[in-house]
């Protein structure tokens, strides 16, 4: 029977600080018996170096680790000397042809598969508003929700096509942030109507297309009945009740990076990832600071065995991302 803290360092996804690994890096993964790497600029130099990078982490550990970057295109690309440089999404919106979103998908899966990579954190299906977007902007494939959802399922069944998960983000949708979630905690202040129909079609389109993992938002949607200041990642109404049950989507559901500032308004880092993993989310991201890591891995453990968090869904999680 598998024990608690391996059932709990399976949901986790975390970075490294450089391109070259250290011992300290290999003793968070085993410590913390995390599942997940992710990569970004900072751990890539050539082809051959990210996959030795790879590699000897997963030999030190004597298993396989869900390897994830953002490759979002445009100004969002990590491993860049490695791969095709494709525009930022509102230029291939603009284009006016989704199957160029296709081809795009196509041929970064078959890119970033040969660099070891099994996920990427892209599209972004958020949909721009007139309101300025700092966060978002030519992230976006634009501002008509029917385009956004062509263009981001094309691109979704190109890299399915090429072997690579796709993950659809920021849900419940970003487009209309005021403000930058990496730094501050932000609200939307849309009203319901206008959010179902406009923000979540694209996620929707993406889940009939078979999208494997969506990512949240740290982002308050007043609108949806929450509480004032509680984000979408520590949303049971959001999470569990409106993506999991309502929109049946059944892949993996990931936060963004917890430590953002965003969260810093929720609490702890730890406190944090504790209500994100009640709201009903199976993969946990911390993307550069190897104590909040720590933490993370700590809060939940303590969680489960002081059954604030029920056992049985710990196991349930399993079940979606092996």
């Amino acid at each position: 029977m598998t024990d608690l803290a391996t059932l709990v360092g399976q949901q986790l996804m975390f970075g490294l600080p450089g391109p070259a690994l250290r011992e300290e890096d290999v003793r968070l993964f085993r410590e913390t018996r995390a599942g997940g790497l992710i990569l970004y600029r900072r751990n890539f130099e050539s082809p051959t170096q990210l996959r030795t990078l790879v590699a000897d982490l997963e030999s030190a550990l004597g298993r396989r680790l869900l390897v994830a970057t953002d490759h979002e295109g445009g100004r969002v690309i990590m491993l860049g000397r490695g791969v095709t440089i494709f525009p930022d999404s509102l230029a291939v919106g603009m284009a006016g042809e989704e199957a160029f979103a296709y081809r795009q998908g196509l041929v970064e899966a078959r890119e970033l598969r040969r660099l070891g990579v099994d996920l990427n954190f892209a599209p972004v299906l958020d949909v721009l508003t007139e309101r300025y977007s700092p966060n978002i902007g030519i992230r976006s494939y634009g501002k008509d929700p029917r385009l956004v959802a062509r263009y981001g399922t094309a691109r979704i069944r190109g890299m399915g096509a090429g072997g690579l998960s796709a993950c659809a983000k920021h849900f419940p949708g970003l487009g209309a942030v005021p403000r930058d979630p990496h730094r501050t905690l932000p609200t939307i202040s849309l009203d319901w109507p206008t959010i179902d129909r406009a923000h979540l079609a694209p996620f929707r389109h993406a889940i009939e297309a078979g999208v494997a993992t969506v990512m949240s938002s740290h982002v308050c949607y007043p609108a949806a009945g929450d509480p004032p200041g509680l984000p979408a990642t520590c949303s049971p109404r959001l999470i569990r009740g409106l993506l999991r049950e309502r929109m049946g989507f059944f892949g993996a559901i990931l936060t963004d990076d917890l430590a953002m500032g965003a969260l810093r308004a929720v609490g702890t880092i730890g406190e944090a990832a504790v209500q994100a993993a009640s709201a009903g989310h199976d993969l946990f991201l911390v993307c550069a600071d190897l104590e909040a890591a720590r933490a993370v891995f700590t809060a939940l453990c303590s969680a489960y065995r002081e059954n604030r968090l029920r056992d049985e869904e710990l196991h349930q999680v399993q079940l979606l991302v092996t």
